[in-house]
């Protein structure tokens, strides 16, 4: 079973002898590789031609569209390894939920992560209260987070307190996490049931390091 996981693209039979649980290690063992500069040696030529006739993903990833953060690169996971949903700010909503309940339900992955990360331009543009076209309302997702993050009447509360920008980056997960289980009467049956998991993350992009919360 190791040998496969490592080695090659997912198939419907291994995928399905991944709990929620190893689908966590799976990725903490990625990122582990990854800062240690070990990654794995994959043949993408390969992975091609094994997932033309189909995906057996064991993850779905709520990340941000910051370009520091390729989420199969700092997890060390291949093609066809996990699904990808990225929008400025790393929120769900009613699209993002659809896109989930495909991977979990249809698709067969056993985890979903919402994952954060320091020094968010998204987050530094909620605090700010940032106007342009489209992105003040995809912003008004991020403000409850912000909402939600209690200081003193000194404390900088823009953007250039970095301290309350990822305070605020760690809450937006949060409260994602209870969205989506909110939303989504589907994923929530399922974690219900233990068939897959959700769970809160953090990327530090000065280290490449991702922390669970």
């Amino acid at each position: 079973m190791e040998n496969l996981l490592i080695n090659h693209t997912h198939t419907q039979d291994s995928q399905a002898e991944v709990t929620p649980d190893l689908a966590v290690q799976l990725l903490k063992d990625g990122n582990q590789r990854f800062l240690d500069k070990s990654i794995l040696n994959r043949s993408f030529d390969k992975q091609i031609e094994l997932t033309s006739k189909g995906q057996y993903p064991f993850a779905a990833i709520v990340s941000c569209i910051d370009s520091r953060i390729p989420t199969e690169i700092v997890f060390d996971q291949g093609i066809g390894d996990v699904f990808n949903a990225r929008v400025a700010g790393n929120f769900v909503n009613r699209d993002i939920l659809g896109s989930l309940e495909f991977a979990c339900k249809l698709a067969g992955s056993k985890l979903i992560v919402i994952l954060g990360h320091t020094s968010c331009g998204a987050v530094k543009g909620a605090c700010d209260h940032a106007e342009l076209g489209n992105l003040t309302a995809m912003l008004d997702n991020i403000s409850p987070a912000l909402d939600e993050v209690k200081t003193s009447e000194a404390t900088d509360r823009s953007s250039k307190n970095i301290d309350f920008v990822n305070e605020v980056a760690v809450q937006n997960v949060h409260l994602n996490i209870a969205r989506l289980k909110k939303d989504s009467p589907v994923l929530n049956e399922m974690i219900e049931n233990g068939e897959i998991k959700v769970v809160g993350a953090m990327y530090d992009v000065a280290t490449g390091k991702v922390s669970y919360i």
